[in-house]
C-alpha cells in the first residue's frame, strides 16, 4: 500500500472535523482564561488563608456552557497554566508551590466540578433556573469537598470547615443564583457559535 492510499482524503468532512477540533481547542483556551481572570477578583477574608474569589462561579459556568468534557479540559488547562508559573491563580500567584499549599484542594477540584456542572447541563438541567441552581450546587459541593478535605490535612477538620467553607457559603449561594440567571443567555450565545 502506498503512502497516498494510507492518507485520509482531504474532503469537506475532514476539513470540518479539523476545523471543529480547532474551534474546541480555542473554546477551552478561552474558558481557561475566563477562570484565570475570575481568580484575580479576590478578597482576602480575615482568619482564613482562602480568599473569596469568582473562580467557583467561572468554573461552574464554564462547565455548564461548554459541557462536561470541554469544561473539565478548560479547568485542567487552567491548573496546568498555574503549575507552569503563569500568574493565573488568585491574587496573581503561579507556580507548582501553589498546588501543594493549603488551598490546593480547591484548585484540584475544579476539573471535577466543571465536569459535573457540564454533565447536569448536558442532561437538560439548565432548562429552568431551579434545575440549574441544583446542578450548580452539586458541582459547588465538589469544590467545597475538595477544598475542605485538603485544608483539613493542614489545619484539622473543624478549622478547615470554619476557615475554608463556612465563610463562603452565603457568597457562593449568591454566585450560583447569578450564574443560573446568566445561564440561558450564555447557552444561547454558545449555541449560535456552535452552529455549522
Amino acid at each position: 500500500m502506498n503512502a497516498r492510499a494510507r492518507t485520509i482524503p482531504n474532503t469537506l468532512l475532514t476539513r470540518l472535523v479539523r476545523g471543529r477540533a480547532a474551534f474546541d481547542v480555542l473554546l477551552v483556551v478561552f474558558a481557561s482564561a475566563i477562570i484565570a481572570i475570575a481568580a484575580q477578583i479576590a478578597i482576602p477574608i480575615p482568619g482564613t488563608v482562602v480568599p473569596l474569589t469568582m473562580q467557583p462561579l467561572a468554573v461552574l459556568l464554564v462547565g455548564i456552557t461548554l459541557g462536561s468534557t470541554r469544561g473539565a479540559a478548560a479547568a485542567a488547562l487552567y491548573l496546568l497554566e498555574g503549575f507552569s508559573g503563569m500568574p493565573v491563580f488568585a491574587q496573581g500567584h503561579g507556580g507548582a508551590i501553589w498546588l501543594a499549599g493549603p488551598t490546593a484542594g480547591y484548585l484540584f477540584s475544579y476539573p471535577f466540578a466543571a465536569f459535573v456542572a457540564g454533565w447536569f447541563s448536558e442532561r437538560g438541567w439548565g432548562s429552568t433556573i431551579l434545575r440549574a441552581i441544583t446542578g450548580m450546587l452539586v458541582a459547588l459541593g465538589i469544590i467545597y469537598l475538595g477544598g475542605w478535605s485538603w485544608l483539613a490535612a493542614f489545619v484539622g477538620a473543624k478549622n478547615a470547615w470554619l476557615g475554608g467553607v463556612r465563610p463562603f457559603i452565603l457568597a457562593d449561594i449568591v454566585k450560583v443564583a447569578v450564574g443560573a440567571s446568566l445561564l440561558p443567555q450564555l447557552q444561547r450565545m454558545l449555541a449560535k457559535l456552535l452552529q455549522p
